[in-house]
């Protein structure tokens, strides 16, 4: 007998697929092959699915912003990049993207958190690039999937996509020392975020793992907005009393940016008499002068493992928190000196003048 209470959730069942596959095959989309499209649509007449406005299901996700400042999480073509792979993948699922903003720092907080108890979405994902662990409990009176991404939470029972900070940072302060540099310095952020915690931590391993330590001196604590990071490093030049290292690794791109322009106004030179790495590889590293090498992080990516995390969550909420840390490159550009190869072309140029 059919039943006309069948739904989508069902006939992924049956058929040993995703929901979101099944919405594919019904909604007649790309992504799915003939035959699979064909034993779904099977499927669903067998067990009595009719689309009508009562049974069509909401198939809608909240994507939630979150701003504890504001600092970081801003109109960049990192966001801007992640969203984008967030949007591609939900599409592709048969879902639907809500956009809400949470930001601390406005008072309709408490609002805006019963609003999200009371949506009928399907999951909700959060931007936790400025959350800290006493934020989580913001989230716990939803009855509904939820997926933090851009942050990692150590021992927090929470579903979590995040960059592999740790493991990257070391990358890059390994590959710095490997060109020579004895002397590294860090260019961190005056604000705490959970993403630069790991970066730091990460740098400070490889330097111990190579017999060198981070002095005081070397460590330059910066707004991280590109006009705050520019301000902040003009003081400290203005002061006069600064020692830099031949090398800084940047907590991120924007910091390295923002360094970088005072630097240039004081006429130390990048990298001839100071190397700067970054993190995250935004467009501009390729328009800066020098190039800035960076850290490449594969931003749509990231979305496009949060949105796949959450579909599985939302289809079987008995499996334990999942961490999902996405590998990032190095992009080798200008802003790094090799000393190595610097000093074996003096030697060569000496050894010809004798």
């Amino acid at each position: 007998m059919a039943n006309n209470q069948t739904t989508i959730a069902d006939i992924a069942k049956a058929a040993k697929v995703s929901a979101g596959t099944v919405s594919n095959a019904l909604n007649d989309r790309k992504g799915i092959s003939p035959d699979k499209k064909q034993e779904i649509l099977e499927i669903a007449e067998r067990l009595g699915y009719r689309k009508s406005t009562e049974q069509r299901e909401a198939r809608e996700i909240r994507f939630v912003l979150f701003k504890r400042h504001g600092f970081v999480v801003d109109d960049t073509p990192f966001f801007s990049q992640l969203i984008s792979g967030i949007e591609a993948a939900l599409r592709m699922n048969g879902y639907r993207m809500l956009i809400t903003q949470l930001n601390l720092s406005e008072n309709h907080t408490s609002e805006t958190l019963e609003s999200l108890v009371c949506d009928s979405c399907n999951g909700v994902l959060v931007l936790a690039t400025e959350m800290i662990r006493d934020d989580l409990s913001l989230f716990s009176g939803l009855k509904k999937p939820v997926v933090f991404l851009d942050n990692y939470f150590r021992d927090d029972h929470a579903d979590c996509v995040s960059i592999a900070n740790e493991e990257s940072a070391y990358a890059a302060t390994s590959m710095i020392i490997n060109a020579g540099h004895k002397q590294i310095g860090l260019l961190s952020s005056s604000t705490h975020i959970n993403n630069f915690y790991y970066r730091k931590r990460g740098f400070e391993t490889a330097l111990r793992d190579f017999g060198l330590e981070l002095s005081p001196v070397h460590e330059v604590s910066i707004c991280p907005t590109l006009e705050g990071s520019y301000r902040d490093m003009k003081e400290i030049l203005a002061d006069g009393k600064n020692e830099f290292p031949t090398a800084f690794f940047a907590e991120n791109d924007i910091i390295a940016q923002g360094a970088m322009r005072a630097l240039k106004e004081y006429g130390i030179r990048v990298p001839e008499d100071v190397s700067i790495v970054g993190f995250d590889d935004m467009p501009f590293c390729e328009l800066l002068t020098p190039r800035l090498t960076t850290v490449n992080v594969n931003k749509q990516n990231i979305g496009q493992e949060a949105v796949t995390l959450l579909l599985r969550r939302i289809e079987d909420d008995r499996v334990a928190a999942i961490s999902t840390f996405v590998k990032t490159e190095i992009v080798k550009r200008d802003s790094l000196l090799d000393m190595k190869a610097s000093k074996k072309i003096n030697r060569a140029l000496v050894a010809d003048m004798l």
